[in-house]
C-alpha cells in the first residue's frame, strides 16, 4: 500500500469513528448562512460583479458529513452540488442531513480528492475547505482540483496555519507519545487527550489557549478528535502557502478574511513603519502579518480562479451610474437600518442608504444606478461604500 493510500486509509477510519462536522441534522434548510458559498456573493467578492449566470456546477471536495454541502444547495438555488468524501460513514450522515432538509439538487459520491477525475465534466465553484492539509500529497490532491475547474471557475480552499496552531501541535505530539502503540485507536485518543487537559496547571500555556480558543468546540468528542489525534495534519505559513497555490497552476485571487490582513491595525501607531511596508511585496506583507499577530492566523482561507476572470472595479462614474444594483443576499436582520455585514459586522444605514438598498431588492424591472438616483438621491462614493461594504452586489449595465 502506498503512502497516499495509508494516509487516506487512516483519516477514513478516523472520520468514520467520528464523522466531521457533528452539526444536528434538521427537517428544514439550516440557519443563516456563509457568503463564501453563496456563488452570487463569491463571485461578487472576487471580480466586483455579479456572475453572468447562476446555473452552475459546484463540486463540495471532502465534504464529510455534508453541513457546506446543504448550505451550498440552499443558498445557490439553480445550481447543482456535487459532493464527495473518502469516509463512508461521513457520507452517510450527508445524504440523512440533505435529503432531510430538502436539498435535493446533489449528488454524493465515495471519492477521495484524488479519484476526482472520475466525475464528468468540470466546475464553475468548488468547495475545499479542511481537506488538503489532512492529505499526504496537498499539492498532488489541488492539481487534481485544478483539472476540475472551469475556465472563470472560482475555487475556495482553507488550510491550517502553523504559527496560530502552535499548542495545537505539542497537544498533538503528546497524546500520541502516551498512546504508544494504540496510536490510531482514536476512541483511546481522545480519552488520554481529556485525561491530559484535567491534569495539567490550570496556568498552563496549553489549557490557557484551549479554554480561550477551542474549549466550546472541543466539547464535542468529534471536534476533539479531528483537532488532537487525527492522524495526518500539514500547517502552513505564508511562504509554504503560496507554494503550494504556485504550483496548482491557478490564480490567488486574495483571502476570504481580508480584516486579518490588515496591516493598519497592528501599526497605526508607527506611520513609518507602515510606509515601510507599503515597499514590499503582498507576499512579504502577509508574512510580516502572521510574523506580528501569529495567535490570529490559525488558518488561511482564500478564492482561487482559472483565467480568464473579468474583474469590474467601478471607478469609473460611467460605469458606475450604468450598472444595476440588487441587494446581497447574505445580509443579516435584514431590513433594518442596523445590520451585520456578510462578514458579520455591524453597519449602521441612513435612511437614504435603507431606502435605496429596499429600492434594489425590488429592482425587478433591472433599472440602473442613475435611474435609481433620481428618486433614492444617494452620492456615487455611498453607492461605492454600499458596494465596499458588500450590501449592494452590481452588474454591468448597457452605454
Amino acid at each position: 500500500m502506498s503512502d497516499l493510500q495509508t494516509v487516506s486509509a487512516a483519516v477514513a477510519k478516523l472520520y468514520d469513528t467520528y464523522p466531521f462536522p457533528p452539526e444536528p441534522l434538521l427537517d428544514e434548510p439550516p440557519p443563516g448562512y456563509n457568503w463564501r458559498w453563496n456563488w452570487i456573493t463569491a463571485h461578487s467578492f472576487c471580480t466586483g460583479q455579479k456572475p453572468a449566470r447562476e446555473n452552475i456546477r459546484i463540486l463540495d471536495a471532502g465534504c464529510g458529513t455534508g453541513v457546506g454541502t446543504e448550505y451550498l444547495v440552499h443558498l445557490n438555488p439553480q445550481a447543482h452540488v456535487v459532493g464527495i468524501d473518502l469516509s463512508a460513514g461521513a457520507l452517510a450522515v450527508a445524504r440523512e442531513r440533505c435529503q432531510r432538509s430538502g436539498a435535493d439538487r446533489v449528488e454524493f459520491h465515495h471519492l477521495s480528492l484524488f479519484d476526482v477525475d472520475q466525475l464528468p465534466g468540470t466546475f464553475e465553484f468548488i468547495n475545499c475547505v479542511g481537506v488538503l492539509h489532512h492529505t499526504a500529497d496537498p499539492i498532488g490532491g489541488l492539481q487534481k482540483l485544478a483539472t476540475k475547474l472551469a475556465p472563470g471557475g472560482l475555487m475556495h480552499i482553507f488550510v491550517y496555519a502553523e504559527l496560530g496552531r502552535w499548542e495545537i501541535k505539542l497537544m498533538q505530539e503528546a497524546i500520541a507519545l502516551l498512546q504508544g502503540e494504540n496510536r490510531g485507536d482514536y476512541r483511546d485518543g481522545v480519552s488520554v487527550g481529556r485525561k491530559i487537559f484535567s491534569a495539567l496547571p490550570e496556568d498552563n500555556r496549553l489549557v490557557r489557549r484551549e479554554k480561550e480558543r477551542w474549549s466550546m468546540e472541543n466539547h464535542r468528542d468529534e471536534n476533539f478528535a479531528d483537532m488532537y489525534v487525527h492522524p495526518q495534519e500539514i500547517d502552513y505559513t505564508i511562504n509554504s502557502l503560496f507554494d503550494l497555490i504556485d504550483a496548482s497552476g491557478l490564480e490567488f485571487i486574495g483571502f476570504s478574511n481580508p480584516r486579518n490582513w490588515q496591516l493598519e491595525s497592528l501599526l497605526q501607531k508607527e506611520p513609518e513603519l507602515l510606509d515601510r511596508a507599503s515597499k514590499l511585496s503582498d507576499r512579504d506583507r502577509y508574512r510580516l502579518i502572521e510574523l506580528l499577530n501569529p495567535e490570529a492566523i490559525t488558518h488561511y482561507e482564500f478564492f482561487l480562479s482559472r483565467p480568464p476572470l473579468p474583474v469590474q472595479t467601478w471607478d469609473s462614474d460611467d460605469d458606475l451610474m450604468n450598472a444595476i444594483p440588487q441587494k446581497s443576499p447574505c445580509i443579516e436582520g435584514w431590513p433594518s437600518q442596523c445590520v451585520f455585514n456578510d462578514d458579520y459586522q455591524i453597519i449602521k444605514l441612513n435612511q437614504a442608504e435603507f431606502d435605496f438598498i429596499q429600492a434594489c431588492e425590488t429592482n425587478s424591472a433591472q433599472k440602473d444606478i442613475k435611474t435609481l438616483i433620481q428618486q433614492y438621491p444617494l452620492q456615487l462614493e455611498q453607492i461605492r461604500q454600499l458596494t465596499h461594504q458588500r450590501l449592494i452586489i452590481l452588474s454591468p449595465g448597457q452605454h
